[in-house]
């Protein structure tokens, strides 16, 4: 069985491939991104040498890697679920001998790694070179946030999946999808850092898994969170982690109760 999960990586793996140049693109449109930010936080900064605790230089190397670790944690499985839910394919994935939730992580994590290869590698490449980012120097700092980034996959994904899912109970989730967008664009500090945002609003969204898939790795990428911080924002990950296998194994539970097929 764990064979055929490997199969999903892989075979999700391929299929990206023969669509790359897709990706090619890409690459510029985050770097065409990561440049708008660049220059409006540098007319934001002016003259000023820090702004929530981000330096300037800080700040330009927070946006170059969050959007780029975006470029591999970020996948449609929300839709690809609500799509075989509204189609009917369900019924038929959910009678084949494995499990439909683990076997579409397996897919999401085929695509992410053809991202972090050939997307997110190049992309911080190129933005390196247009851009003055600053890459750690400490090893600590590069195992912590690659190890983080991880974790950042597995998070946003499991979010995907419970969004998906949820199109069992709405028949449409299209506007919902479409409003965890860009809740978690926003609020995983992904636009603006978390750190930024004012007190009492800060405060309420560090109780929320939205920090653990941008904010947190892009803060220890940028030094500053180093030594044993890593290892406690670390910790806020698993603990993300763990908490929203309930949900997301609860709905799936219900699903499969719940099942019944629209059409032919």
């Amino acid at each position: 069985m764990l064979e055929a999960y490997f199969d999903f990586i892989r075979i999700r793996f391929l299929t990206m491939l023969a669509y790359r140049l897709n990706y090619y693109t890409g690459i510029l449109i985050y770097s065409l991104n990561i440049g708008v930010n660049y220059f409006t936080w540098k007319a934001i900064y002016g003259q000023g040498e820090s702004l929530g605790g981000f330096t300037a230089a800080q700040m330009t190397t927070y946006v170059a890697v969050s959007w780029m670790a975006r470029a591999f944690y970020f996948n449609n499985l929300d839709r690809e679920i609500s799509t075989d839910i509204r189609d009917g394919s369900i019924a038929i994935q959910f009678i084949r001998p494995y499990n439909y939730v683990f076997a579409k992580m397996m897919q999401g994590l085929g695509e992410g790694m053809f991202r972090f290869l050939l997307f997110m590698i190049p992309g911080m490449a190129l933005a390196m070179l247009l851009f003055p980012v600053q890459l750690p120097h400490d090893p600590a700092a590069w195992a912590g946030f690659l190890v983080m980034l991880f974790f950042s996959f597995l998070i946003n994904s499991q979010i995907n999946i419970i969004t998906g899912l949820l199109a069992f109970f709405v028949e449409n989730n299209e506007g919902l999808m479409r409003m965890k967008r860009v809740v978690v664009d926003l609020f995983s500090g992904l636009i603006i850092p978390i750190s930024l945002f004012p007190g009492w609003m800060s405060s309420i969204l560090k109780l929320l898994p939205f920090q653990a898939i941008t904010y947190l790795p892009g803060s220890v990428f940028t030094g500053r969170v180093q030594g044993v911080g890593i290892w406690n924002v670390f910790g806020i990950q698993i603990i993300w982690f763990a908490i929203l296998l309930i949900p997301l194994f609860w709905l799936y539970r219900a699903a499969r109760q719940r099942l019944f097929v629209q059409g032919g």
